[in-house]
């Protein structure tokens, strides 16, 4: 007789992210008395624009705490409409918006509301980590479209060409990228919009996730795939303001789609998952998009984050065994540290392990680990953004989310490390089966 399971079969095929799992163990180190730098979240370290906090008090003040539209609001619809109009040049109307609890449920939503279990979903890797986990999870076929360090982490157009099947229903566009900060040009993106209108079904849908759209360098112009002509009707495209506003608390993202069909479908995911998304900080949301001072401020954080990018990827490129590339957007560097591994035995240690362990880690989470543990510094690994193929790939993700001066004690705390054999090897021989 067949014993029943606690849980569905599906519910181990979702993931997580990385940068919040870490959590714990940066707790045990600091709470050993040790000062953790902390590169790992992708929060910016600035506060919420004043004259946003002010207008979600005046709205808890109006008493604006109830049930809404669960689209959302109106004038939020509208504000994002005419933002969409002034970046990208299309005449949306507010009918094809709809408003989510942050940019991520619009991620999973389009996975459920496109997909059925023989489809495939292309996206990009290394990316967002809830890309392949996610798409598992509902059951359809993860494809990584595998993003080149040489190529500047963009997407290749005859890589996406060969990737295209039958059964591709969804393709995942992420551009400023996390977790590289990869820019996509017009060129780029128009070759990739004729690829998929020559190869691909009208019903096959381009989920652009753009979340990091403002924060571009170098008098770069942020591009959408969906500004492209015959290209509108095909995508989604996806933003919000948690990077944009320093607002991640506030969990305000949004989708525009190319139907108000289809957005009346997400609203009733909405209902059923949701019922609404809080109308005080949906205005306080409109009035970010609407404010004459956004852009300054905006203007000032890109600013910021371009000044601490140019000095902390000149320090990571002096350390032995780490080449750094200069990422275009976000506020990410991805510096490939395959001469530390090989170096400082990492890939050895990482091949000298038993099987199930050597399936748990890699030779970048287990410097990850080593970095954590030993020098006190958060990282990410290559593996915490897609795992299909990734083997040999040994890079980490920093965050340049903190003052310049964390930032420049993190990367020297990372060179340190980088040439810290018997560290290393004392950490694997002591900790390789509790924390790899």
């Amino acid at each position: 007789m067949q014993v029943m399971t606690l849980f569905a079969d599906r519910i181990s095929e979702l993931g997580t992210e990385n940068a919040f799992k870490i959590g714990p163990h940066i707790a045990a180190v600091e709470s050993a008395g040790n000062k953790v730098i902390r590169l790992n979240l992708g929060e910016p370290d600035f506060n919420l624009p004043e004259f946003v906090k002010y207008e979600i008090k005046r709205q808890l003040d109006l008493n604006n705490t109830h049930y809404c539209d669960p689209k959302g609001l109106l004038s939020l619809r509208l504000a994002i409409a005419k933002q969409m109009r002034q970046m990208r040049g299309l005449d949306v109307s507010p009918e094809r918006v709809v408003v989510f609890p942050g940019g991520k449920p619009s991620i999973g939503f389009c996975q459920e509301a496109y997909c059925n279990r023989s489809d495939e979903v292309i996206y990009p890797s290394p990316g967002f980590p809830i890309y392949e986990s996610f798409t598992r999870y509902v059951g359809a076929s993860p494809v990584p479209m595998h993003l080149k360090e040489e190529e500047g982490f963009t997407v290749s157009a005859d890589r996406l060409a060969e990737l295209i099947t039958k059964r591709t229903k969804l393709i995942i566009l992420n551009f400023p990228s996390n977790p590289t900060g990869g820019v996509a040009s017009r060129e780029q993106l128009e070759a990739l919009a004729d690829v998929i209108k020559r190869k691909c079904s009208p019903a096959v849908r381009i989920y652009s996730d753009e979340i990091y759209e403002y924060i571009v360098f170098d008098g770069r112009k942020h591009v959408s795939i969906a500004s492209l002509a015959g290209m509108e009707e095909r995508t989604i495209v996806s933003s919000g303001f948690s990077k944009t506003f320093a607002w991640t608390g506030g969990r305000i993202g949004y989708a525009v789609f190319p139907s108000e069909q289809e957005a009346n479908v997400f609203k009733n995911l909405n209902i059923n998952y949701f019922s609404c998304i809080p109308p005080f900080n949906q205005e306080g949301a409109r009035l970010a998009l609407e404010h004459p001072d956004s852009p300054k401020v905006i203007e000032e954080m890109v600013k910021t984050f371009q000044t601490r990018r140019d000095v902390i990827v000149r320090k990571l490129n002096q350390i032995d065994g780490v080449t750094c590339r200069i990422p275009g957007g976000a506020f990410y560097l991805f510096p490939n540290i395959s001469g530390v591994c090989q170096k400082l035995g990492v890939i050895d240690a990482y091949d000298s392990l038993v099987a199930d362990l050597r399936q748990r880690t890699s030779p970048s989470a287990m410097f990850q680990m080593f970095a954590l543990y030993n020098h006190h510094v958060a990282v990410m690994d290559r593996n915490s953004f897609g795992k299909i193929g990734a083997d040999g790939e040994h890079y980490l993700r920093l965050s340049i989310a903190s003052d310049l001066p964390v930032l420049e004690e993190g990367v020297r705390r990372l060179e340190v490390a980088s040439r810290d054999h018997d560290g290393f090897e004392n950490f694997v021989r002591e900790h390789a089966r509790d924390l790899l």
